[in-house]
């Protein structure tokens, strides 16, 4: 009967810390799941006056409670990188104080290839040294880093082919819900990741993806991030069981059930708590002391110089505190942003969320752990966000926000986050872009649920999709203007081209005639001069009365003409062949020819004299053009 009194004393007392250390605007603490609230121990009458008469031994019953967790030394921090060389993905786990040169010797056993070819790349501070401490890096709990050898020869492609075709397949996943032995046959491109199969699960069984507990999947699928395709699915189906993981608050009180420790949970099944759990808020969440007291290293450093690193390190931290499901943070200047999300083409912009953190809140890691890493707003996110982050902790980057915040908001807007208490962070500021100023459409506060929050972020998608919608017509009515204009242009460029085209050709065949002309001309003066050269050489035409043996040879020429003259029958042939010439009919390009009997005379020995050849006394000779 007193342990049962005992106990009341106690879950009173862990009800009334909870009241304490947690906003209660409404009165009551949500569940996750269908706004079920937890409530205090229902006490009766009997139970009531019980606790009046035992008040004076309640505080020391509480103190003497031993407790069954001991906190242990923080254990050095774990950093897993996902290395891509060609086409394999190697995982590696390493602590924070490792080198990078330890991971280039644990890639050389994996890939078979010595460190000192290997150049390991996807740094986001650039290249680093061998001898790098992986800790001053500052970097996230996750990384994907990729190895380039330029002194090997590339593999053969008939690898990569082969995968390129399994990402091209389909593969059909049995899926069986263990707990309501209800099956689901769902297809999914190669390409398809494990983390997508999860959350398609997720929607159909309403098993959170950080709940369900696989059975099935190959060894080889070490990674929510790998595709189908490479994670050893089997081609067509592949069945797989999904149920849901048993709560850790049930294990523990499992382990601790043979337990004889006085504690307030070793005699109970553990009931009164499970809302918490599913949550997944421990003790130091739900109390915000605790945990915050085991924390070293901070959201970001004080006056960083570069606002990506900063924001490196705010990733890399917040991902160690509250797990990697958590909104992907931009990584660089607040400007950057406001880049990515509202100056690209308007069916790409998107909203621009800026989370403001501050450690001293109590609301801090309820908001992280419960709001802002939930799946759902987690993928909103993601989808139609650009998200932002900021610590406003330490005084030197409130005060460096609130400048930039006056920069690009205005005074009214930081004035606003200047006077927001501590206990009224985490603040989430949902900002639009507009043709010339941006709009602070909703600044949240961290005393919120789920549900608020996912409902406040669509009804800033609302009002951004409607002004998105405008943006597009207007962008599409800019962009027909434009095009009609370039296609007009175009078409005045293309009249242009044929023009000057046209104009060229004429140029070029007036060139070719004139070179044609010139070409004429030099020839018939050529010509011209080879004939008075060769009328000046020949021989006087004898006279009729002359006494020595005389030759007289008509020529008709090939238009009817004739002409004659006389020559001396001991002249040579080639006096009558120059002769010819001398009129215009060179006996390279015609041919003489006799009558009786025919014969062509150009074809005779020019040397022989007239009467060798047998044209004495007299002949008729005709001109024909050579062929």
């Amino acid at each position: 009967m007193a342990s049962n009194m005992d106990r009341e004393m106690i879950l009173a007392d862990f009800q009334a810390a909870i009241n304490g250390v947690i906003p209660q605007e409404n009165g009551i603490l949500q569940s996750e799941y269908g706004g079920e609230t937890l409530q205090g121990p229902a006490y009766g009458p009997t139970s009531h006056s019980t606790a009046a008469s035992s008040a004076s031994s309640s505080s020391s019953a509480f103190r003497h409670v031993v407790p069954s967790r001991q906190i242990v030394e923080r254990q050095p921090r774990m950093l897993d990188f996902r290395v891509e060389y060609r086409d394999r993905n190697v995982d590696v786990v390493l602590e924070d104080s490792s080198t990078v040169g330890d991971i280039k010797h644990i890639l050389e056993n994996e890939l078979q290839i010595p460190a000192s070819k290997m150049l390991l790349k996807g740094w986001k501070t650039g290249d680093v040294d061998d001898s790098t401490v992986l800790k001053t890096l500052h970097l996230p709990k996750n990384n994907s880093l990729y190895v380039l050898t330029p002194d090997l020869p590339p593999p053969s492609s008939s690898h990569s082919g082969a995968l390129q075709e399994s990402l091209n397949q389909n593969f059909m996943l049995i899926i069986t819900h263990r707990e309501v032995q209800r099956e689901y046959n769902l297809n999914f491109s190669g390409s398809s990741t494990i983390q997508e199969v999860k959350r398609n699960v997720y929607d159909l069984t309403s098993i959170p993806v950080r709940h369900q507990l696989w059975e099935g999947w190959p060894p080889s699928a070490t990674d929510d991030s790998m595709t189908l395709a490479v994670s050893g699915v089997s081609f067509p189906c592949h069945r797989l069981t999904v149920g849901r993981r048993s709560s850790p608050v049930q294990t523990r009180e499992q382990s601790e059930e043979q337990c004889t420790d006085v504690h307030m949970v070793s005699d109970s099944d553990g009931d009164d708590f499970e809302d918490a759990t599913e949550f997944g808020v421990d003790d130091g969440e739900m109390f915000g002391v605790a945990s915050s007291a085991l924390r070293k290293s901070p959201m970001m450093p004080e006056n960083a110089e570069n606002e990506g690193d900063a924001l490196l390190q705010f990733t890399a931290e917040f991902s160690s505190r509250y797990g990697d499901c958590h909104p992907v943070y931009f990584i660089g200047s607040l400007e950057a942003a406001f880049q990515e999300a509202f100056y690209g083409k308007a069916r790409d912009r998107k909203l621009l969320a800026i989370y403001l953190h501050h450690d001293e809140s109590v609301l801090t890691n309820v908001f992280c752990s419960q709001m802002l890493c939930a799946e759902s707003i987690v993928s909103y996110l993601s989808q139609n966000f650009i998200t932002w982050a900021w610590d406003m902790t330490k005084e030197a980057n409130r005060a460096r926000f609130l400048t930039m915040c006056t920069r690009h908001f205005g005074s009214v807007v930081a004035q606003t986050i200047r006077t927001q208490k501590t206990d009224q962070f985490p603040l989430f500021l949902i900002i639009m872009g507009k043709r010339s100023s941006n709009e602070v459409l909703n600044v949240i506060q961290g005393n919120t649920t789920v549900d608020e929050l996912m409902m406040r972020l669509m009804a800033a998608m609302e009002i951004f999709s409607a002004q998105q919608q405008e943006d597009i017509k207007d962008e599409d009515e800019r962009e027909a203007r434009e095009n009609v204009k370039r296609e007009q242009d175009e078409a005045y460029r293309i009249s242009l081209e044929a023009d000057r085209a046209k104009r060229e050709a004429q140029e070029r065949e007036m060139a070719e005639q004139f070179r044609l002309e010139q070409i004429r001309k030099e020839q018939e003066e050529e010509r011209e001069a080879i004939r008075l050269s060769l009328e000046q050489s020949l021989p006087p035409e004898p006279k009729e009365e002359s006494t020595e043996s005389v030759s007289k040879l008509r020529i008709r020429t090939p238009s009817g003409e004739f002409f004659e003259r006389r020559f001396l029958a001991s002249s040579k042939l080639q006096v009558v062949f120059d002769f010819v010439a001398s009129k215009g009919y060179p006996w390279e390009e015609y041919k003489l020819l006799g009558t009786f009997p025919r014969r062509d005379v150009t074809q005779l020995d020019p040397n022989k004299s007239l009467l060798e050849v047998k044209l004495y006394p007299q002949e008729t000779l005709f001109l024909e053009a050579k062929e």
